[in-house]
């Protein structure tokens, strides 16, 4: 946690298991998440836990770390990332936002850990709880925590391709203006 908030930042422990030359399973590291990018101005951290470049994902023995190097939002290409974000409260945006609006060709998976957390679509608004999952589909979108305390969210991002039906509904040019880089970049 941050010095003085007790609601603040946390960075999450992570456990990475892996083999030995004779293939036991071990643990090849244990401690916290090697990357972690803080927008105090924002209310927002990013908490980078893993990455695979490609599916099917390569199953490595040792004791690499994909989460090395610059926090991008989007997953690679037909890749995965797994991610915690944190949302304190009180840091919107005079839109009432606390993240740019931003569209990935991905599927994002939004599991609730803490707090609420409001996702803001083109025609509407939903709150999510703690339990809650959201399913996001490539759509431009923007996050707020509108409440009083922390919302952590666990994003599990997949990447993905647009089908034809998407394609025809957005506008031609709509993967030029795809989110491809980090947060605030």
């Amino acid at each position: 946690m941050t010095a003085g908030q007790p609601d603040g930042f946390r960075v999450p422990r992570r456990i990475v298991t892996g083999h030995t030359a004779v293939g036991a399973s071990v643990v090849v590291s244990d401690g916290p998440v090697p990357v972690t990018r803080e927008l105090p101005d924002d209310g927002v951290a990013f908490h980078e836990v893993w990455v695979t470049p490609q599916a099917p994902a390569v199953i490595g023995a040792g004791p690499e770390d994909p989460t090395a190097g610059s926090i991008t939002v989007p997953p690679p290409v037909n890749g995965t990332r797994i991610r915690i974000n944190e949302f304190l409260p009180g840091h919107l945006d005079e839109r009432g936002l606390q993240s740019p609006v931003h569209r990935t060709e991905s599927i994002d998976y939004g599991i609730v850990l803490e707090g609420e957390i409001t996702l803001i679509l083109d025609d509407s608004e939903v709150t999510a709880r703690a339990g809650d999952i959201v399913i996001q589909r490539g759509t431009d979108h923007a996050w707020a925590n509108r409440g009083d305390t922390i919302a952590r969210v666990v994003f599990v991002l997949v990447g993905g391709t647009f089908g034809e039906d998407v394609l025809d509904a957005l506008p031609g040019d709509i993967r030029d203006s795809l989110m491809r880089h980090g947060p605030r970049d």
